[in-house]
């Protein structure tokens, strides 16, 4: 029996999300994990752009519908256990692009250094100055 939709095979968790890390496509650095649910990565493969499901506000989320920076979709990815999402994308907006809220490259810019968090990466634009 065929399978009805592509998305059925997503192993989705009681609130009907998918955990979905975004990864730069030509640098291979690994930019922000987010959540999908299934309206969000189905437009996501439509429109070939990243489309996360916000779970603090509870609805969707255009990337860069407040601050510009649009994640272009080039590749979607499932992992062996169908219940985490890969995004291969292009990160827009700034040079080098900003996907993090706090106007790093990468949300993923602390490191542990003698038991204490360090950030790493530098702020590329002043967050105040990206959402007005």
């Amino acid at each position: 029996m065929p399978r009805m939709n592509w998305l059925d095979d997503v192993k989705w968790d009681a609130q009907g999300l998918v955990p979905v890390i975004a990864q730069e496509q030509v640098t291979g650095d690994v930019l922000m994990l987010a959540w999908m649910n299934r309206e969000a990565l189905q437009k996501t493969a439509e429109l070939g752009r990243a489309v996360y499901f916000s779970r603090s506000r509870n609805r969707l989320w255009f990337k860069g519908e407040e601050s510009g920076h649009v994640q272009t979709v080039h590749d979607m990815r499932l992992d062996c256990d169908n219940d985490v999402v890969l995004l291969k994308v292009t990160q827009l907006g700034h040079e080098p692009g900003i996907a993090c809220h706090t106007g790093r490259h990468s949300c993923f810019h602390q490191r542990l250094d003698k038991d204490q968090w360090q950030s790493v990466e530098p702020v590329l634009k002043d967050p105040e100055s990206i959402y007005k």
